[in-house]
């Protein structure tokens, strides 16, 4: 597995829909050294703050560009020195959204998820896959 990373949310649907990645867990691999029997390994998916933060950027990336392309005048080009700012920087917030998306699917956030014993507050324990 790669580096220790946090838990940050408990997502049991992947972004398209479909059933989470899951396989068994042996013991050594969680954080609190169960066993393997209820553990499984599951994506965080379209809870990962990463897709958040990229469409966030995306959407004000797309204004911005359209607004480059279409709603810009000579006076705008004239403060900015005869660039046309909200084009550039629309183009490159796209790039950055498309960077956080990228970067989400190639090293997803993964959890170890485990049924709770009998009787406690909540029915699945998350922990951090190490």
């Amino acid at each position: 597995m790669t580096g220790s990373r946090t838990v940050q949310g408990g997502g049991h649907e992947s972004a398209h829909g479909t059933a989470p990645e899951s396989a068994p867990v042996a013991a050594s691999e969680t954080a609190s050294g169960t066993t393997p029997g209820t553990a499984h390994v599951e994506n965080v998916g379209a809870f990962d703050i990463r897709r958040f933060i990229g469409a966030l950027i995306g959407l004000f990336g797309l204004l911005l560009t359209l607004m480059g392309l279409f709603a810009h005048s000579a006076a705008d080009l004239e403060k900015t020195g005869g660039v046309n700012a909200n084009l550039w920087a629309g183009l490159a917030m796209l790039a950055v959204a498309v960077a956080f998306e990228v970067w989400a699917r190639v090293d997803p956030i993964r959890i170890v998820v485990q049924d709770n014993d009998e009787g406690a507050e909540v029915p699945k324990d998350i922990a951090p896959v190490d």
